[in-house]
């Protein structure tokens, strides 16, 4: 008998899969739903999107990935049932929110919320007008204390709503479905309201009206669209049917004055290195070593890398550079061995006490010259041991850490490998504010690596176990090491940080340069600035 001989899974292998489920993700709810969304003589969510944008325009998708195995419970909940991302409008980048009606009738689930407040975040910070294409049922019932009450749920979507108007970014609010309960509120809080024939605005729909009061009435007098552009006066623009309401809203955006502005960036050189060249640089496990700028000549234009403090903190990679003419500065893991004057070798991948006070003060100067920052993470963490206290490294992490929190200029992050511990903190993770997040298929998110982690946990639950009366044994502590590595490596899975928001999308490596074009539009845009307050008024 021959034994056959099984290949390895390589990186170009996991993005095909990636790229494979990312399809099945896009088709939300199925043919079924989508039929059915037909028949009601309806387009779905990305239906509805590709109509509104412009002819070749591209879309920014975030939040694919939200709520990816999550609520299986309920049965598939595809992208946390809205779809999300920058498109050009009428010559205008827009953030455009839909709900996906294919996936349980456009409901809200605890991850749709994060979803939508997400991209509420990213259009207030970069100043990108709202378009919401609402068709939803409004809260998922038997999940509402996950969604309803605390700070960060549902109501902070209406919160950002008012918040994002006194700002004085527009906010345009097709209504093209359902549109129920509480739900109600986001429309009613935008500049703009559009809603088509056989839509319904309420807060109560029909039975629940019955129910609670005792009055029979249908739909469209409760909350039809005739209703309330003619009885109310809640709808602005009263549409006979998608296409139209579709083609309003873009006359619509189309009156900002902007919007016969392009935002074209200044062209510069290609790159030195083609995307695919990425595919030979980097390895699928991570234990690949490279060289930084390799990665980087992919990306950045062609002799733009005019790198800082070169022979110095060398485990990170800080320059200047321009992508597409545009200019950025950087802050890199470099997984390559170093040698330094002072510490000798390095470890690739791993912050010293140098490279941290390096990057702090490359942080620092790139917001003094007004510079957004580019961070690509392949990190290990922070040194230890007794040389690295003694050099002063929590006070150099705490001194890197401190300039990212305070740095006012945009930053976008790509996590292009591992990102482990402190190092994600230090360079710009989801908790220190980047514009956008981004990952490559094969990142890798924890607070420490799969096998140092499932050791200390597995010897946290050894001891545990040999505490009590019956002594474990051998082979049942090695099933239980197993166990706890196969659950570690789990959830250092992307899909499985993308599915819990940690990042805005998963990314193509070789696209990387591609997406950075649009990201570095969208953040370059002027800062948004409040027209209309009021303090104290008489009533």
């Amino acid at each position: 008998m021959s034994s056959r001989t099984v290949r390895p899974e390589t990186l170009h292998d996991r993005c095909d899969k990636i790229r494979a489920e990312e399809e099945q993700l896009r088709e939300g709810g199925g043919k079924a739903g989508q039929e059915r969304q037909h028949k009601l003589g309806r387009l779905v969510a990305r239906e509805r999107i590709a109509r509104l944008l412009d002819r070749d325009a591209k879309f920014f998708e975030i939040g694919l990935w939200a709520a990816y195995k999550m609520y299986e419970q309920w049965g598939r909940v595809p992208a946390a049932g809205a779809v999300a991302g920058i498109g050009n409008v009428a010559n205008v980048p827009c953030m455009i929110v839909a709900n996906d009606a294919t996936v349980k009738a456009g409901a809200f689930f605890p991850q749709t919320v994060k979803k939508l407040i997400r991209a509420q975040r990213i259009a207030f910070e970069n100043n990108l007008p709202l378009i919401y294409l609402v068709d939803s049922a409004g809260v998922f019932l038997p999940m509402q204390d996950e969604i309803f009450p605390d700070e960060d749920d549902f109501g902070r979507i209406f919160r950002n709503n008012s918040v994002i108007s006194a700002a004085g970014i527009p906010q345009f609010a097709a209504i093209m479905g359902n549109c129920v309960a509480g739900g109600a509120y986001l429309p009613v809080l935008c500049d703009k309201i559009l809603m088509t024939e056989g839509s319904g605005l309420y807060l109560a729909g029909p039975s629940l009206v019955k129910a609670a009061i005792g009055q029979i009435v249908d739909q469209e007098e409760l909350g039809g669209a005739k209703m309330h552009s003619e009885i109310s006066g809640t709808v602005d623009f009263y549409e006979k049917n998608d296409e139209e309401c579709l083609e309003k809203l873009r006359s619509l955006v189309a009156l900002l004055p902007e919007a016969n502005e392009k935002y074209a960036m200044p062209r510069g050189k290609d790159a030195a290195k083609p995307g695919d060249a990425i595919y030979e640089l980097i390895s699928l496990d991570g234990h690949k070593n490279y060289d930084a700028r390799d990665l980087l000549a992919t990306i950045i234009d062609t002799d733009s890398l005019d790198e800082y403090k070169a022979d110095y903190g060398k485990t990170l990679v800080t320059a200047y550079a321009r992508i597409d003419g545009r200019a950025v500065g950087i802050v890199a893991s470099q997984r390559l061995q170093v040698r330094t004057k002072t510490e000798g070798i390095q470890m690739g991948g791993v912050i010293y006490s140098d490279s941290a006070d390096k990057a702090a003060r490359f942080v620092m100067d790139c917001n003094q010259a007004a510079l957004p920052i580019l961070f690509f993470q392949d990190v290990t963490g922070f040194m230890v041991g007794k040389a690295a206290e003694q050099s002063g490294i929590i006070r150099s992490g705490a001194k890197l850490v401190n300039a990212v929190s305070n740095s006012i200029v945009p930053k976008i992050t790509i996590v292009v490998g591992g990102s482990f511990g402190a190092g994600n903190y230090a360079l710009c993770g989801k908790a220190y504010d980047p514009r956008f997040i981004l990952a490559w298929p094969n990142a890798r998110y924890a607070v420490m690596g799969a096998a140092q982690a499932s050791d200390t946990v597995f010897s946290i639950l050894a001891r545990a176990k040999e505490r009590g009366d019956k002594k474990a044994a051998p082979g049942e502590l090695e099933e239980l090491r197993a166990k706890v590595k196969a659950s570690y490596e789990e959830q250092t899975d992307i899909r499985y940080g993308a599915a819990r928001g940690w990042i805005d999308a998963i990314i193509q490596p070789h696209e990387t340069r591609d997406v950075l074009l649009g990201l570095l539009r969208y953040v370059s845009r002027p800062p948004a600035k409040g027209r209309f307050h009021t303090g104290v008024i008489q009533v």
